[in-house]
């Protein structure tokens, strides 16, 4: 895209082009759900991002006046969010996920999971007692942002952060590095369970790839910018988290919890295993399609999930 002659000579403050901003991508018609809601949080976080600046500038700040080069910087990156319709952290190689920051590029979906929320609250009140909790699990890792954050909320414990995708291992590592918890988190290549024979978890999380073929074609550009294989499972978006609900039993301690999401699948897999007394989560900053099952209801209902 280009712009109109001289239009750096209108817009002067932060605040002007992170207003110019969020005109554009609305005419554009921009999707937002990659870590901002709106077009206006999007272009604030990029155009802090061309500036060097943290997200939590004090409000005077935004009536400073960019110099030429900076907003040529800023100009540029609005340019990008519209001309490549990449999600924005793709743009800026980083995203928050439980205050933390991590690097995320295309080898690794966007960190956006609530299951934030639970681990920042380790999990209460299902974990009663969780500076008990020894071995954590994340399946489906990616960016590794899940295990990386159970690992901070849990000091005590060893976390294994599990994918099928080499590249996207490559960024958790990165990550695992870039927050020094080597010796708590340990990447591993595997086709969910497939690696880990004779391992127990006192817990398992995964966010696993859960969305339907045809639901997938129809998503907006932005979600086909993010790796296919973290996304599509099949024609119902259940083929993973049917082979989890399989397996996990097998992985889990005598008082061990497994917690997946499965978002818009929700009401598939509730379909699919009516029986099941599934455990929806509730979150207080918003987010669903996430369940909650104990060790002993998986031995339950074992011959459901065979």
């Amino acid at each position: 895209m280009s712009y109109p002659e001289g239009i750096t000579d209108y817009l002067a403050t932060l605040r002007d082009f992170i207003r110019w901003g969020a005109s554009q991508f609305n005419q554009a018609g921009l999707f937002f759900g990659h870590g901002t809601s709106n077009a206006i949080d999007e272009a604030a976080g990029l155009a802090l991002h061309a500036l060097h600046l943290p997200h939590n500038l004090p409000s005077g700040y935004f009536n400073c006046v960019l110099t030429p080069d900076e907003r040529l910087e800023v100009l540029g990156l609005l340019e990008r969010r519209i001309a490549e319709r990449k999600p924005a952290a793709y743009l800026t190689h980083e995203a928050w996920f439980c205050g933390l920051p991590f690097y995320v590029d295309e080898r690794v979906l966007v960190p956006r999971s609530p299951i934030a929320e639970l681990i920042e609250k380790q999990f209460s009140p299902w974990l009663s007692q969780p500076e008990e909790v020894g071995d954590i699990l994340d399946l489906c890792t990616g960016s590794g942002c899940i295990a990386i954050a159970c690992a901070v909320a849990f000091p005590d414990a060893d976390v294994d952060a599990v994918d099928i995708s080499t590249p996207a291992l490559e960024v958790a590592q990165k990550n695992i590095d870039a927050h020094d918890v080597r010796d708590q988190v340990t990447a591993i290549c595997s086709d969910l369970f497939a690696r880990l024979a004779g391992k127990r978890y006192d817990l398992i999380v995964s966010n696993p790839p859960y969305v339907g073929s045809d639901e997938w074609r129809g998503l907006p550009p932005e979600y086909h910018a993010e790796p296919r294989l973290g996304l599509e499972s099949g024609n119902t978006g259940l083929d993973c988290v049917r082979r989890i609900l399989r397996q996990a039993h097998a992985h889990l301690n005598p008082d061990g919890l497994l917690i997946v999401e499965v978002g818009n699948s929700a009401e598939a897999l509730e379909y699919a295993y009516p029986d099941v007394p599934f455990c929806w989560l509730e979150f207080e900053r918003g987010g669903d399609g996430v369940f909650l099952l104990t060790a002993d209801q998986l031995a339950e209902y074992r011959i459901h999930f065979a």
